[in-house]
Formats: structure tokens, C-alpha cells, sequence
């Protein structure tokens, strides 16, 4: 199960952007802009784009960012059969310890679906 809900991590997240802009200084949030850049179309298309992201953020094992690029790659409407490819690289590049983190990116999946299907 996830730690919260899809909603509730990108409510969260925006309450925390907001809250850092107030103190970071203007280098960093240039770099904040040309992340959201990156994964936009170019040679590779944005969905190539957030699998990759998705991908580098489970061998990191960073569960915000699985969050942050699961929910962009249901919006970008990865299939499952794609998004179990990227996930199964992720699980061999990043090694058994890839495998929790593995379960709650299904558990999250499962409940991007399921608000999808409402």
C-alpha cells in the first residue's frame, strides 16, 4: 500500500514547493526550472522521458520522485505492459534492494487506475 495517496503527495508537494520558493535563492530555482523542462518533448518523446525517470529514481529508490514520475507517466498514459518493462530495468539495474520500493510504485499504480476508472 502507499504511503499516501496520489492526490495527497502532489498536494503536499506543491505546499512544499511554495513554501522552499520563499527561501531558496534564484540558482536553485533555476535548476527547478530546467527540471521541468527536461522531460518535456524533444528527440525523445516525454512518456520515453518519465519511464526514464522513473526508471533512475527506483535504482535511487527515491519514493517522492517514484511517486512524482509514476503519476507523470499515467498522465502521459503509459500502459501497464510499459510501465512493468521500465520498472523490471530498474529492478535489475538497481538489484533486490529495488524490490519495496518496486511493490509500493505497483500499489501506487494500482491507485492512479482505480481513480482513473471512477
Amino acid at each position: 500500500m502507499p504511503k499516501r495517496k496520489p492526490e495527497e503527495f502532489v498536494q503536499e508537494r506543491e505546499r512544499l514547493i511554495k513554501n522552499m520558493s520563499q527561501y531558496c535563492g534564484q540558482n536553485a530555482k533555476r535548476s527547478f526550472h530546467l527540471d521541468a523542462h527536461v522531460y518535456k518533448d524533444g528527440a525523445l518523446p516525454a512518456k520515453t522521458k518519465e519511464l526514464l525517470g522513473l526508471v533512475a529514481s527506483l535504482v535511487l529508490r527515491c519514493d517522492d520522485c517514484i511517486d512524482y514520475h509514476l503519476i507523470k507517466c499515467h498522465e502521459n498514459e503509459i500502459a501497464d505492459e510499459e510501465l512493468a518493462e521500465a520498472l523490471t530495468i530498474g529492478r535489475i539495474v538497481g538489484g533486490s534492494i529495488t524490490i519495496p520500493h518496486m511493490r509500493r510504485a505497483y500499489a501506487t499504480w494500482d491507485e492512479l487506475e482505480r481513480e482513473r476508472k471512477k
